[in-house]
């Protein structure tokens, strides 16, 4: 995630009074249907805690608004459109919407969500939110802060992360949004679904089964960032039957929060591993990277065992991935995968 500036959106008792006036208001009365929650099988209230508080929904919500990297598209899958999610530059298209989640709001024919200032930006865009007037704001999984979820929970009931920003699985997603939305019958089918396709693609192809991989990506110059075992492009590949080699852990000299640590590139001859796996936003940056002489002595490399995802949009639905995602991507994904793993001696 790249830091952005962080501006002062609006004062504690700004927002309080703003989400006073506006975000309990209710929906306006031409609303489409379709923006909101009807239909939904769960009890309310719903309590649903997560590491930074419980959000406490009094009732079925109408207006959803989305934070983060993937909410948006449980939402979505569940039927709901948006009143507001946020932009994302990587990999959407000149609106800033992932192409799954424009054709799922297409298919839905609700009204188009407002797009909010961008999803890695250091704070949500508070005022922004405000004027979506949300009954619930569901971030399961993003980089929320103590403060901003505070401030969040003054305009509407907040969900965060169970555990730690940026490593909700897709899995807990679809629990999470299911939960808040009162689907929850609608997810657990939903979930059960993308399950099966996950596993009917591992078992059509044995080759990845037990292949030990390394995923990392080449951010900045001279290191690379290695993701840790709970970050979800790594569950997305355990789920297919292989395992996280060795290597992760034994580089990881100094644990932290964090869904990664870094690697110098002096130290790229430390790495064993089957199957090294990373992503580059276009092709003239993979050939960047394998043109590094450190790089290019990498045995992975030299053996045909490096299984690069390029693209912005095939990096962001294999790297967030989700039950609108996984169908997107995953047919052109695991291919690549299995041609590495059967360099394998």
């Amino acid at each position: 995630m790249t830091a952005l500036s962080r501006p002062v959106q609006m004062t504690a008792a700004a927002l309080v009074g703003a989400a006073l006036l506006t975000a309990c208001s209710g929906t306006d009365a031409g609303d489409d249907g379709r923006t909101g929650g009807g239909g939904g099988d769960g009890a309310f209230p719903v309590t649903i805690d997560s590491a930074l508080g419980e959000a406490v929904i009094p009732e079925e919500p109408e207006r959803v608004v989305t934070w983060g990297w993937s909410a948006q598209d449980v939402v979505l899958a569940l039927d709901v459109v948006p009143v507001a999610m946020p932009r994302n530059d990587y990999g959407g298209n000149e609106d800033g919407v992932f192409e799954w989640d424009a054709d799922k709001i297409e298919e839905l024919g609700g009204d188009q969500p407002t797009i909010l200032s961008g999803a890695h930006a250091d704070a949500p865009p508070l005022e922004e939110i405000v004027e979506a007037r949300p009954d619930v704001i569901l971030a399961p999984n993003s980089g929320l802060t103590q403060e901003d979820f505070d401030r969040l929970q003054e305009i509407a009931p907040t969900v965060a992360y169970p555990e730690q920003p940026w490593a909700t699985t897709w899995q807990e997603q679809v629990d999470i949004v299911g939960r808040a939305l009162g689907k929850e019958d609608e997810a657990a089918a939903l979930l059960e679904d993308t399950q099966a396709q996950v596993e009917a693609l591992a078992g059509e192809n044995p080759e990845l089964e037990g292949t030990t991989f390394f995923y990392a990506a080449a951010n900045e110059a001279d290191v690379l960032n290695v993701y840790r075992e709970y970050d979800p492009r790594v569950e997305m590949l355990t789920d297919l039957g292989m395992e996280p080699s060795a290597s992760v852990s034994e580089l990881d000299t100094d644990p932290d929060d964090s869904f990664f640590f870094q690697v110098s590139y002096e130290n790229l001859q430390e790495i064993e591993t089957d199957v090294l796996v990373m992503y580059f936003a276009d092709e003239a940056s993979l050939e960047e990277f394998t043109s590094d002489p450190l790089v290019a002595a990498m045995p992975a490399v030299q053996e045909g065992r490096f299984a690069p995802i390029v693209g912005e949009d095939f990096v962001m639905a294999s790297s967030a991935p989700t039950v609108l995602s996984i169908p997107w991507m995953l047919d052109r994904y695991v291919p690549e995968l299995v041609a590495a793993a059967e360099n394998v001696e």
